[in-house]
């Protein structure tokens, strides 16, 4: 059997095509989007603005498609993990954040990862596909229409599951419609893409869409990043780093560096001058974040003392440099964790498809 194309999957432009073939104005897809983005449409026939016989010729071409929440659960800082079911029976995960007056989503743009990032529990399980639109920014429409916290998102982090310039083109078109005016609105500053480190889309990123874009980055140099991050191999710190310094960053802002610190590995006030000259030069700031542990993981999380003593050498070298504190580590929704699973009661993942219908903990 046939599926109709799902219309979330369409950009503003997409849609001006498809109806200008019915003989229809373009200002219809505006319409169309509003009610999709802004109205909560789950059917053309809530969009009582267009005409009846239009709505059902629509239904006929396309449908409207969104992942459905399968299970919410609270963590003890008040983080909360989404796991979400796609159509064709995968899971993905998005985590809410909680800040002072706002909450931040962080999203996920492929069901698993190819990255094999060693400290990463998403890319133990390998890539099981990347993401259409419809389920990028369906993780969204559906925090805001099914969480008390969803009017109050004003951050989005596409660094959820998966590496979202591996999945190029429907990360652009999904960036695309949450900051229209025709979709979700967001604004471009209050987007941020974050990224392992293939370097030649990067700049192609920068050329093609203005957000915020924050690096991978846990290590001072080749041989260990080498180990850590298998990227590394094929798009090394001197091309990485060539990358960064010709993406496009407007105004005062700032790229971001993320650096996962593990005991033993990276962690040492050496590493830390090491970095700081590596960075020379690169307007940055540092999210420096103490690795998350997980079931099997292989490296341990480093004293608050060390953690400390290597952000200390950075704030000397005039960088700046940021804790960034662990949200969510009880249900495993903090950076490295997400697995498309949920904890059970003892921490370890559970199967999804074990669990019942949307709930807490």
């Amino acid at each position: 059997m046939t599926v109709l194309p799902n219309i979330r999957d369409l950009s503003l432009e997409e849609i001006e095509v498809l109806i200008a073939s019915l003989g229809k104005e373009k200002y219809r897809a505006r319409q169309i989007m509003k009610w999709l983005y802004v109205g909560g449409a789950t059917s053309f026939a809530e969009m009582t603005t267009l005409a009846r016989e239009f709505r059902t010729r629509m239904e006929g071409l396309t449908r409207i498609a969104e992942p459905a929440i399968d299970r919410i659960q609270t963590a003890s800082d008040g983080t909360k993990k989404a796991l979400f079911r796609i159509e064709d029976g995968l899971f993905i995960e998005s985590v809410l954040i909680p800040g002072r007056n706002h909450w931040t989503a962080c999203i996920s743009t492929q069901a698993g990862c190819a990255m094999g990032c060693r400290f990463c529990l998403t890319g133990r399980q390998g890539l099981r596909r990347n993401l259409l639109p419809s389920e990028i920014t369906g993780q969204m429409t559906m925090l805001r229409r099914h969480t008390p916290e969803g009017p109050e998102i004003k951050n989005i982090v596409l660094m959820g599951m998966g590496e979202p310039l591996a999945n190029y083109d429907h990360t652009l078109k999904a960036v695309r419609i949450l900051t229209s005016d025709h979709g979700l609105g967001f604004s471009n500053r209050k987007i941020t893409v974050s990224t392992c480190g293939i370097a030649p889309l990067i700049v192609k990123l920068g050329k093609d869409v203005c957000v915020n874009l924050a690096i991978s980055l846990n290590a001072p140099d080749d041989r260990r990043r080498d180990e850590l991050m298998p990227v590394n191999r094929k798009y090394p710190l001197r091309e990485l780093l060539a990358a960064c310094r010709d993406y496009p960053m407007p105004g005062r802002r700032m790229l971001t560096f993320e650096y996962i610190l593990m005991a033993g590995v990276n962690d040492s006030p050496a590493d830390a001058e090491k970095l700081a000259r590596l960075l020379r030069g690169i307007r940055c700031k540092l999210n420096l974040i103490a690795f998350n542990e997980f079931p099997g993981a292989p490296y341990r999380t480093p004293t608050p003392e060390a953690v400390s003593a290597f952000q200390q050498v950075l704030l000397d070298r005039h960088y700046t440099a940021i804790l960034r504190a662990s949200r969510g580590r009880d249900i495993l929704a903090a950076c490295g964790q997400l697995s498309g699973q949920a904890a059970s009661d003892n921490g370890f993942p559970k199967r999804a498809d074990t669990f019942g219908p949307e709930g807490g903990n």
